[in-house]
Protein backbone atom coordinates (compact mmCIF):
# COMPACT_ATOMS: atom_id res chain seq x y z
CA UNK A 1 0.00 0.00 0.00
CA UNK A 2 1.19 3.52 -0.81
CA UNK A 3 2.65 5.46 2.11
CA UNK A 4 2.37 9.25 2.43
CA UNK A 5 4.20 11.39 4.98
CA UNK A 6 3.44 15.07 5.47
CA UNK A 7 6.21 17.05 7.18
CA UNK A 8 4.59 20.10 8.77
CA UNK A 9 4.42 22.31 11.85
CA UNK A 10 1.56 23.75 13.89
CA UNK A 11 0.21 27.09 12.72
CA UNK A 12 1.35 26.62 9.12
CA UNK A 13 -1.36 27.64 6.66
CA UNK A 14 0.35 25.94 3.72
CA UNK A 15 0.52 22.76 5.82
CA UNK A 16 -3.22 23.00 6.48
CA UNK A 17 -3.86 23.31 2.74
CA UNK A 18 -1.61 20.32 1.97
CA UNK A 19 -3.36 18.24 4.64
CA UNK A 20 -6.74 19.07 3.09
CA UNK A 21 -5.57 17.85 -0.33
CA UNK A 22 -4.17 14.65 1.19
CA UNK A 23 -7.23 13.87 3.29
CA UNK A 24 -9.64 14.62 0.42
CA UNK A 25 -7.81 12.13 -1.78
CA UNK A 26 -7.60 9.62 1.06
CA UNK A 27 -11.41 9.62 1.17
CA UNK A 28 -11.30 8.30 -2.43
CA UNK A 29 -8.10 6.28 -2.51
CA UNK A 30 -6.74 4.11 0.30
CA UNK A 31 -3.16 4.82 1.40
CA UNK A 32 -1.22 5.01 4.63
CA UNK A 33 -0.86 8.55 5.98
CA UNK A 34 1.31 9.97 8.71
CA UNK A 35 1.99 13.57 9.65
CA UNK A 36 5.28 14.54 11.27
CA UNK A 37 5.77 17.81 13.19
CA UNK A 38 9.24 19.04 12.24
CA UNK A 39 9.32 21.50 15.14
CA UNK A 40 9.52 18.57 17.55
CA UNK A 41 12.86 17.35 16.13
CA UNK A 42 15.91 19.54 15.50
CA UNK A 43 17.21 17.34 12.68
CA UNK A 44 13.87 17.40 10.86
CA UNK A 45 13.58 21.15 11.43
CA UNK A 46 16.97 21.67 9.77
CA UNK A 47 16.10 19.39 6.84
CA UNK A 48 12.52 20.49 6.16
CA UNK A 49 11.93 23.67 8.17
CA UNK A 50 12.05 26.30 5.43
CA UNK A 51 10.46 24.02 2.81
CA UNK A 52 7.35 22.86 4.67
CA UNK A 53 5.02 21.39 3.92
CA UNK A 54 6.97 18.55 2.34
CA UNK A 55 5.09 15.48 1.12
CA UNK A 56 6.93 12.19 0.74
CA UNK A 57 5.28 9.35 -1.16
CA UNK A 58 6.78 5.88 -0.81
CA UNK A 59 10.07 7.34 0.41
CA UNK A 60 10.47 9.96 -2.34
CA UNK A 61 9.88 13.68 -1.96
CA UNK A 62 6.97 14.54 -4.21
CA UNK A 63 5.93 18.06 -3.18
CA UNK A 64 7.16 20.99 -1.14
CA UNK A 65 5.31 24.18 -0.21
CA UNK A 66 2.24 23.42 -2.40
CA UNK A 67 0.51 20.14 -3.23
CA UNK A 68 -1.17 19.90 -6.62
CA UNK A 69 -4.36 17.84 -6.10
CA UNK A 70 -4.32 16.24 -9.55
CA UNK A 71 -0.65 15.32 -9.45
CA UNK A 72 -1.02 14.00 -5.89
CA UNK A 73 -3.97 11.82 -6.93
CA UNK A 74 -1.99 10.42 -9.87
CA UNK A 75 0.92 9.49 -7.60
CA UNK A 76 -1.11 7.72 -4.91
CA UNK A 77 -3.31 5.85 -7.40
CA UNK A 78 -0.37 4.09 -9.08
Amino acid sequence: MTSVILYSRPGCGLCDAAREVILAERARTPFLFREVDVSADETLELEYGIRIPVVVIDGREAFEVRVDPGAFADLVRR
